[in-house]
């Protein structure tokens, strides 16, 4: 059974984080919260609440077959985690799937060579995307290499479609 890692922290958007978690479940995939803390009530922007299941500390990425980062303004909370980090800069090493949508590449330009890649995001961080050394593109989902990147909440059927196909 494939598994992924959808990341949390406060400040998440629901639907960049609900609509991955059961669509993926849908799939079949083992589905892991994985927050700075386990077992935490994380709060998004509208105040839903959800429960990480695992913390980052605990987790090694040799043991996922991907990685999911919402967006919302917990992106800044998660790169503010050195266990989080160093979590993606390994799934980057391996050459795992790593899928961010909105602000959620704000977290790959933290953790990910994004030199030279084709990556979007949300257009206020295009400009962290260029000074992080990626070449900013406005389409509804990017795949370069082992980076998957879409731009908003509307854009959430094709990046989960184009997900499931790269981690099959």
């Amino acid at each position: 059974m494939k598994r992924i890692a959808i990341l949390i922290e406060n400040l998440f958007d629901e639907r960049e984080l609900m609509y991955p978690y059961y669509r993926l479940m849908e799939e079949g995939y083992e589905v892991h919260l994985v927050g700075s803390e386990k077992d935490k009530v994380y709060t998004s922007k509208s105040n839903f609440t959800q429960i990480s299941t695992h913390s980052s500390k605990e987790i090694k990425a040799e043991d996922y077959d991907g990685v999911v980062i919402p967006g919302g303004f917990s992106p800044d909370f998660m790169r503010r985690n050195q266990y989080t980090i160093d979590f993606v800069k390994e799934m980057d090493k391996l050459r795992k799937p790593i899928a961010a949508i909105c602000h959620g590449p704000w977290m790959m330009a933290s953790c990910c060579d994004l030199k030279d890649k084709k990556v979007t995001g949300f257009y206020s961080i295009k400009d962290d995307l260029i000074n992080a050394g990626a070449k900013y593109v406005d389409e509804e989902v990017v795949i370069d290499g082992n980076l998957i990147t879409s731009r908003t909440p509307k854009d959430l059927p094709v990046f989960l479609k184009t997900i499931i196909e790269k981690i099959g």
